[in-house]
């Protein structure tokens, strides 16, 4: 090998080892910054433990059956509320249905189901299944 050839690789050899070093550096550095956060993630965790705890033992005393309590009257209330808006659905039919009801001059809220049959007799299939579909949503047959 020539002189020069030798020459830059002890060079080229010099850049990489201070780039190592350089490399080692900036891992060192990496591994204190990762032992720091570690360290701040264990005290927020640690503490937020903490405050559970103490709020499990605080909500296990007096405060505990008063918050129970109004747990169960909201849920009571909020089952009242669904009851009450299950009622309150709007029961309206399309214009056809309407209109073959007025036909047979059916009146009532809810319908005789051999009447309802012998009413939609001269429909197909899929006309029929169509309508008692539409009459169930809107709460008139079962």
């Amino acid at each position: 090998m020539s002189e020069e050839i030798v020459q830059q690789m002890v060079i080229a050899a010099e850049r990489l080892a201070a780039a190592s070093e350089t490399l080692d550096r900036v891992l060192g550095k990496l591994d204190a910054q990762q032992e720091v956060l570690n360290a701040k993630v264990d005290r927020i965790v640690a503490a937020v433990e903490e405050s559970i705890s103490q709020f499990d033992k605080q909500s296990s005393g007096a405060e505990g059956t008063e918050v129970q309590k109004r747990v169960d009257q909201l849920e009571k209330s909020n089952a009242e509320l669904k009851a009450q808006a299950s009622r309150m659905v709007r029961k309206t039919l399309s214009p056809v249905v309407s209109a073959l009801i007025g036909k047979n001059a059916i009146d009532s809220e809810r319908f005789d189901e051999g009447m309802l049959n012998k009413t939609l007799s001269t429909l197909s299939v899929e006309q029929r299944i169509a309508v008692k579909a539409e009459l169930a949503r809107a709460g008139m047959i079962d």
